[in-house]
């Protein structure tokens, strides 16, 4: 169905709210992981159809998780998202294979119309 989604960021309560706001709109969070190595972790266990990965991230951060789960499966769909509007973090992560980037605090519509966006 392409809405399978693993959500990425060292903070709990925006894992939250990302879950709330993808499941609101009939996505499937099949896992959450709070770093990079997890993330890659859980990208090989569940498959998933779609990554939203925080680029700021304890262990390992985000663009190094983005680029180690491409590194494993080119086709891989990852969105990233950032407090940050840092325009060169933007340009490494879409250079390294991101989709799309999402800017904190999230506005639930962007959201969603990046997700649907990237997984087209």
């Amino acid at each position: 169905m392409g809405n399978r989604i693993l959500i990425v960021d060292d903070a709990a309560f925006m894992r939250m709210m990302i879950k709330d706001i993808l499941t609101k709109n009939n996505f499937e969070v099949v896992g959450e992981a709070a770093d990079g190595a997890q993330a890659v972790e859980k990208y090989i266990e569940l498959k998933p159809d779609l990554v939203t990965m925080d680029i700021t991230m304890p262990e390992m951060d985000g663009i190094a998780a983005l680029k180690a789960i491409k590194e494993k499966d080119p086709s891989a769909t990852i969105i990233m998202c950032s407090a940050m509007g840092q325009q060169a973090m933007v340009i490494d992560a879409i250079q390294a294979g991101a989709k799309d980037f999402i800017v904190k605090p999230f506005q639930a519509d962007r959201v969603v119309e990046a997700i649907q966006k990237a997984l087209g």
